[in-house]
């Protein structure tokens, strides 16, 4: 757990804790997936806050194990490449945009399944069909941990991996198109296995959208770790860890020795940019060849950078 990158393992023990708070709650009578689950916009019991909060509950184990499985084996390896802030932003990102997705998804169904209601009506309508409606709830991380697997894809197009129970590796890339197409396939069927294939489908469509803008604007000065105010928190973050290293150094020298000479702004600056430089170089090689094209003294190289602690 401490070789985990920051977000991923918070991710992890968020979730974790919402379960067990979940069951904990339930046997007092108080019902968590009704209060921050998801539900349909219509519904008597929505509120906005329920786009964010949805995504930290699970239907049982087994949905917590799976989701939080992948999420730790593709979200790492993200984190580790985008940086936190980044990862943060796409995970919550996608997820919210999952969300919208499946109440879009829900409309949709209301519509279909009520022919004799004008869309007018759909906005109005009665009470009693507006607390109907609360049955349509969508708890879970899916649509997020989905977004991952599809930047997994995206970023490492030809790593090959391991997937029960096929005997070989394939490629990410083929492995995130198989699952979109077989979450495309039971979002169109007429499966009722209360599965919200729409909202996996939402959050990797969100997240192709947010990852191909940043590709775009990657040469108008939006680099790899963070883009527009992203950016911006880095470089303030940074910044403070350098004053508190530059008043720790001046109390440990007594406040005027010159035994143990600080770096100064100039060559903070370069050998930041310099660094910059090198992560820059490297993952444009992985997005035009892949992951398995970086020789071993680029892996570690990238490795070292994005763990450094300046």
């Amino acid at each position: 757990m401490q070789n985990m990158p920051t977000v991923t393992r918070n991710l992890l023990f968020i979730n974790t804790i919402a379960f067990i708070a979940t069951f904990i709650f339930g046997r007092m009578g108080v019902e968590l997936d009704s209060i921050f689950g998801l539900h349909f916009f219509l519904a008597s019991h929505f509120s906005i806050y329920q786009l964010f909060t949805y995504m930290f509950l699970h239907g049982g184990f087994t949905h917590l194990f799976f989701n939080m499985f992948a999420l730790w084996m593709f979200g790492c390896v993200i984190e580790r490449v985008w940086g936190s802030q980044r990862f943060l932003f796409y995970y919550i990102a996608c997820g919210v945009g999952a969300g919208l997705i499946q109440e879009i998804a829900q409309f949709v169904e209301l519509m279909v399944m009520n022919p004799q209601l004008s869309f007018t009506d759909a906005f109005n309508l009665p009470d009693g069909d507006a607390n109907m409606l609360n049955n349509w709830r969508t708890i879970g991380a899916s649509g997020a941990v989905y977004a991952i697997l599809l930047a997994f894809g995206m970023t490492f197009p030809n790593e090959r991996i391991f997937i029960f129970p096929l005997p070989v590796p394939i490629k990410a890339k083929w492995f995130v198109i198989f699952y979109v197409a077989v979450e495309l396939f039971m979002a169109l069927g007429s499966s009722n296995d209360g599965v919200a294939h729409t909202a996996h489908l939402g959050g990797m469509f969100f997240g192709f959208l947010l990852i191909r803008y940043w590709r775009k604007h990657q040469l108008q000065g939006y680099d790899l770790y963070g883009s527009g105010i992203f950016s911006k928190m880095k470089q303030n973050f940074e910044q403070r860890k350098q004053q508190q290293r530059d008043i720790k150094m001046t109390v440990h020298t007594g406040g005027g020795s010159d035994d143990t000479r600080k770096e100064t702004d100039e060559e903070y600056n370069a050998r930041k940019k310099a660094e910059q430089d090198i992560i820059n170089s490297i993952l444009d090689k992985i997005r035009k060849s892949g992951y398995d094209s970086l020789t071993a003294e680029e892996k570690k190289r990238l490795f070292e950078l994005s763990h450094k602690d300046d």
